[in-house]
């Protein structure tokens, strides 16, 4: 009888031991392969110019290459480039969709306007009680054949980084006030991660 207690107790500790190292030896393991895989984009090219290579230094260049080009880029010099560039790229139908694409969900994370600021709780329907939380990503949807009085929110999934879009009557959202990164970072979590 005495083994099986023990038997459970070191069951017990070993998935409770996992449990404290499985999150920070994922975190560890995505940002070593993550900063070997960047760092390695520019060894090739570090290495010819400078005639020796440093581990890091790839991502130290890219990391500076990329700040010059952000100044830059928000200057009133190399706004009308962007501008010239952006209406190019607009007309190519296939390279369209994929660029627009990528830079909106660049910008509604990272960009000076974030797109998923307004988290809210959203009523499937006046009927339920069943309530998902989602974020207003559009309030006037006329330009669409939408009538007023309808949103669009942004369902994301949990463990995932897709999600889903709804248009709903604009009275089946509530606004949640709380910080809308912590709103994500809850929903993204399942609920597991305080707020």
């Amino acid at each position: 009888m005495k083994v099986g207690k023990v038997g459970q107790w070191v069951i017990n500790y070993f998935f409770q031991g996992l449990i404290f190292i499985a999150p920070l030896s994922i975190t560890i393991y995505v940002l070593v392969k993550g900063f070997q895989y960047i760092d390695g984009i520019l060894r090739d090219f570090v290495t010819q110019y400078l005639g020796y290579y440093t581990a890091g230094l790839g991502i130290l260049v890219m990391l500076a290459g990329l700040t010059v080009i952000g100044f830059l880029g928000s200057t009133i010099i190399f706004r009308p480039f962007l501008v010239v560039f952006d209406r190019i790229i607009s007309r190519a139908p296939l390279v369209k969709i994929i660029y627009t694409s990528v830079k909106d969900l660049l910008s509604a994370f990272v960009g000076q306007k974030k797109k998923f600021s307004e988290p809210v709780l959203l009523r499937e329907s006046m009927n339920s009680d069943l309530e998902k939380i989602g974020f207003v990503t559009a309030h006037d949807l006329t330009r669409l054949g939408i009538p007023e009085g309808k949103v669009a929110v942004y369902l994301p999934y949990s463990y995932n980084v897709a999600g889903m879009l709804v248009i709903v009557p604009v009275e089946n959202v509530t606004p949640i006030h709380t910080n809308s990164t912590d709103v994500m970072k809850f929903v993204v979590s399942a609920g597991v991660t305080q707020i």
